[in-house]
């Protein structure tokens, strides 16, 4: 088949078409009040008449624009009486404990969408108080008279006992709202968790919903699949039952395309850096990606398994201003798509890419493969009216703007890596989005990383990663289990349910493909808070031992483990083409020069060589300081610096030995 991947960014949305000839490439402005139009304007560039085995899998920003924004479905959450404030009550950690002025995020539903049934299960699931026969009727007044457009239902301890869950979904399915079960989509401890996540799916769900069914009208029965945050993706139609699963659907789509291309490097550790235009998200991939289940959008846990992603405000959209104490700020805000940095010719706002156009680090005339004039004229103009401001000259602005930006991004690397016990000097930084290439080799300097990759397709690599992404499902159940009974052969049959449920689902959703399952297992010591999760097998103990070790420092072999949930991941494997690759003989010596052009760095300002990156042949080799121009993202060779490129086409880059026996 056809597989077009589509990433719809802030900025740009990209395309990525893998046919049985070899790949093709387009990149567009985005449409933010319409992300549809975009992707249509894609699919026109490439098509002509739609083909009849084209499947498209789309990374989509629609739930989480809509969560940030406040823009949600007005819904109705009802929980069990006597917890109608557990929303607004929260965890009693806090993120800055000494902040007078602390402001909490706008709420996602009001007190009044709050409602408590009277109802009560215990622990283990028993009944203490059963469900009253009128509560649906009254459920179902209650949300006509507030106009509610979903519900989202999160019973206490309903993860034992599904059945009142289950009577209310029914009862409010005569309405014909979408209704969120938090036993059916997060059935696991931790109340306040469950209840965030299930009310941010409710939320979302006919926003993304209604996206995706008008873009299924346009499609006109093209297969449509949507990257889901855990880098897997699932077909389209029912997402919106699992909207809560695309919060981080675009960025996942870059980790899973960076990890591919590593293993087939024969690469095990690598940092993702993918710098677009509105955000910077970095990931860490130790032998395999990273998932967490401690993320958080906006301030609200999101309990759900997704990619462990950093994301700051830095791209290359990031607004540059002067604050009230007169200090340079970048970031978090971003010109977007519209108007877009200055130099596109609206905005009247510096940002990130207007500093790297006045610093000479970007071509005017070659932007975008030269379909897109930059206007340097207007940026100098805007750029000394800002350091006037500031009291500095253009070039002192521009190298400032730089500077931070470069500074945001590396905190963001440490927050992933550093701060979870892994050094950074012992991994590859996979340079990938549209602006990360002018910034990935000042970035690897701060970090005291060696070695960077910049990928063949770097400015579109969100979208290859969609197109190599296989179906994934992910399920959890609770269950608690302690000492002596804690044993494989008790955990034989509840693995078998829950595995048996997956396998189902996913051969009803996708009818190619070798179905794989991996188990997991969530312990803890006795009398621990929290707990780690490890892979399922006869040596599931040993694991867990070994992986508190490595997380903390010790392990406490005599203590007894405590199991509070399984889970299984279900996996539909599906046959890949394989990225092409140089089959001819290497390039000797450096590629012939297109140019040469001026740059301003730190040191001052010096010429430097430009390279057309579509001349780079794997074998040739090239040094620092370069500029390497490609279509979609313009590399940046620092001094120091050498590069190859190799069979794969990607450019990987490296630190010199004596400049890093100087630094």
């Amino acid at each position: 088949m056809l597989k077009l991947g589509v990433d719809t960014g802030g900025t740009f949305t990209d395309f990525l078409l893998q046919t049985p000839q070899g790949i093709k490439t387009f990149k567009t402005a985005s449409t933010p009040d319409d992300p549809a139009r975009a992707i249509l304007a894609g699919l026109r560039h490439f098509f002509t008449d739609l083909p009849d085995d084209l499947e498209v899998v789309h990374g989509t920003t629609v739930g989480t624009n809509a969560f940030l924004e406040r823009k949600g479905a007005r819904t109705l959450l009802v929980t069990t009486h006597g917890f109608e404030d557990l929303l607004f009550i929260g965890r009693q950690n806090r993120a800055s404990l000494y902040d007078l002025a602390i402001s909490r995020p706008p709420p996602i539903v009001e007190p009044e969408q709050c409602v408590g049934v009277r109802e009560r299960l215990r622990a283990d699931g028993s009944v203490l108080v059963p469900l009253g026969k009128t509560v649906g009727r009254r459920l179902r007044a209650l949300c006509r008279r507030q106009g509610a457009q979903t519900v989202a239902v999160c019973l206490l301890h309903s993860y034992a006992n599904p059945r009142h869950e289950q009577q209310l979904g029914a009862a409010l399915a005569a309405l014909g709202l979408p209704c969120t079960l938090s036993s059916e989509l997060l059935p696991e401890f931790r109340e306040y968790e469950r209840l965030t996540t299930t009310l941010i799916n409710a939320y979302l769900a006919p926003v993304v919903a209604s996206y995706i069914e008008r873009l299924e009208v346009e499609l006109a029965g093209v297969p449509l699949s949507i990257q889901q945050s855990n880098g897997g993706i699932l077909p389209a139609r029912g997402i919106g039952n699992r909207a809560v699963h695309t919060v981080l659907s675009g960025p996942a789509g870059g980790v899973r395309g960076a990890f591919h291309l590593a293993r087939e490097m024969g690469i095990g550790k690598i940092i993702t850096f993918d710098m677009g235009g509105t955000s910077t998200d970095v990931s860490l991939c130790d032998g395999k990606p990273t998932l967490t289940r401690d993320y958080r959008i906006d301030g609200f846990p999101v309990r759900v398994p997704l990619l462990d992603i950093h994301t700051v405000g830095a791209g290359g959209g990031s607004l540059a201003r002067v604050d009230a104490g007169g200090l340079l700020r970048v970031g978090p805000e971003s010109a977007g798509a519209a108007p877009g940095p200055a130099c596109y010719g609206q905005g009247d706002g510096i940002t990130v890419t207007d500093a790297n156009l006045y610093l000479g680090r970007l071509l005017a005339d070659r932007f975008l493969g030269g379909a897109m004039a930059l206007d340097r004229e207007r940026v100098s103009a805007l750029m000394t009216g800002l350091g006037t401001r500031l009291g500095l000259d253009g070039r002192a602005t521009a190298l400032g703007i730089i500077r931070i930006v470069n500074a945001g991004m590396a905190k963001a690397v440490r927050a992933v890596s550093l701060e979870r016990g892994h050094d950074p000097k012992e991994f590859t930084l996979f340079s990938f989005g549209g602006a990360s290439g002018l910034h990935c080799c000042e970035l690897a300097e701060e970090l005291g990383m060696q070695r960077v990759v910049v990928p063949a397709r770097a400015g579109i690599l969100s979208a290859q990663g969609m197109v190599l992404a296989d179906p994934t499902l992910d399920y959890v159940q609770a269950l608690f289990l302690s000492g002596p009974e804690l044993t494989s052969d008790s955990l034989a049959a509840p693995f078998a349910a829950l595995e048996a449920r997956g396998r189902l689902e996913a051969e009803r959703l996708c009818r190619q493909g070798e179905v794989r399952v991996e188990r997991f297992c969530d312990l803890r010591y006795q009398g621990q808070s929290h707990e780690l999760c490890v892979a399922f097998d006869e040596a599931f103990g040993e694991r867990f031992h070994a992986a508190h070790e490595k997380n903390f420092g010790y392990r406490l072999t005599g203590s007894p483990l405590e199991l509070v949930s399984i889970r299984c991941t279900v996996r539909v494997v599906r046959a890949k083409q394989g990225l092409p690759r140089w089959e001819g003989a290497l390039a000797k010596g450096s590629p012939e020069p297109a140019a040469e052009t001026l740059i301003d760095f730190a040191a001052g300002t010096r010429p430097v060589v430009v390279f057309n990156r579509r001349r780079l042949v794997p074998g040739h080799r090239l040094q620092g300081p370069a500029l390497v121009v490609d279509d979609y993202t313009t590399i940046l060779v620092g001094a120091g610096w050498q590069g190859r490129a190799d069979a794969l086409h990607n450019l990987v880059l490296e630190r010199c030995a004596r400049q890093c026996q100087r630094l």
